[in-house]
């Protein structure tokens, strides 16, 4: 592929919608746009595929984007929302000779060895398993020309970041999915952002998410260009939502495709 873009592989809160034995009106819709399963993205320049969480909806989501390569996943926090299709990494390690590169917090990353220890272990030498090299994230780092930078939230008791992307000759990217207050200092990082994508649980308050003014006040205070609401709940009904938002934001979706940049 040529240029720079970004897609939602899953756009919900950690349950899904539709929620098993619900019947409200939008676990019961027939809009598309109100299915949504456990929020995951990927960021891609060129031939570089990022993956960001591998949450237990990952083998649906790559089926449904024909994703058939990744080059490293990067992972925000360690419930199990976010980790729990790890497995299915697997798929991407046959075609590969090296480990698949993960990045994650010190903390995360030892949640996921105590979780998946066998995938960690020296005897892992069977072919057809995931094969993984993992990497304490403690700054930004570089995938080819693009910079990722590391964005510390709050978001319950657990260690939690999202992610901003930057890549010459596109536009920026902020990824935010899990957060109640944004600090000081990552407020700093994203101000200005071209793209953010944010957090908005449900239009009332939460204990451990933003709720939809939250999410607006963070993107009023990020001065983002345009911005995309995430982590959705049943709560929100994508067409009554998405027609009730500031010009600059939207309500994302599952398989919805950014262009951030055209290098061709």
């Amino acid at each position: 592929m040529t240029g720079v873009s970004l897609t939602f592989l899953g756009t919900g809160t950690s349950v899904g919608v539709p929620v098993i034995g619900c019947d409200c009106d939008v676990c019961q819709s027939t809009d598309p746009k109100n299915n949504r399963t456990r929020a995951s993205v990927i960021y891609q320049t060129g031939p570089l595929t990022l993956l960001v969480d591998s949450g237990p909806d990952l083998r649906e989501q790559a089926l449904r984007e024909n994703l058939r390569c990744v080059d490293a996943v990067l992972y925000t926090h360690a419930h199990l929302d976010h980790v729990t299709g790890f497995d299915e990494l697997r798929a991407f390690c046959w075609k590969r000779d090296s480990p698949l590169p993960l990045h994650a917090t010190e903390e995360c990353l030892a949640t996921l060895k105590q979780m998946f220890g066998w995938a960690f272990s020296p005897e892992n030498i069977h072919r057809g398993y995931i094969k993984p090299a993992p990497n304490i994230i403690d700054g930004p780092f570089f995938y080819q020309e693009t910079r990722i930078t590391p964005l510390p939230v709050e978001h319950a008791a657990l260690e939690t970041i999202g992610f901003l992307f930057e890549t010459p000759n596109a536009r920026s990217v902020a990824y935010l999915p899990d957060v109640k207050r944004i600090p000081s200092d990552t407020m700093t990082l994203i101000r200005d952002v071209d793209v953010l994508i944010v957090d908005s649980l449900r239009p009332s308050t939460h204990p451990t998410h933003f709720g939809l003014d939250e999410a607006l006040a963070a993107i009023r205070a990020s001065n983002a260009r345009q911005a995309w609401l995430t982590h959705l709940g049943h709560e929100n009904n994508h067409a009554i939502l998405d027609s009730s938002l500031p010009t600059n934001v939207r309500v994302a979706w599952d398989g919805l495709r950014i262009p951030l940049a055209d290098l061709a």
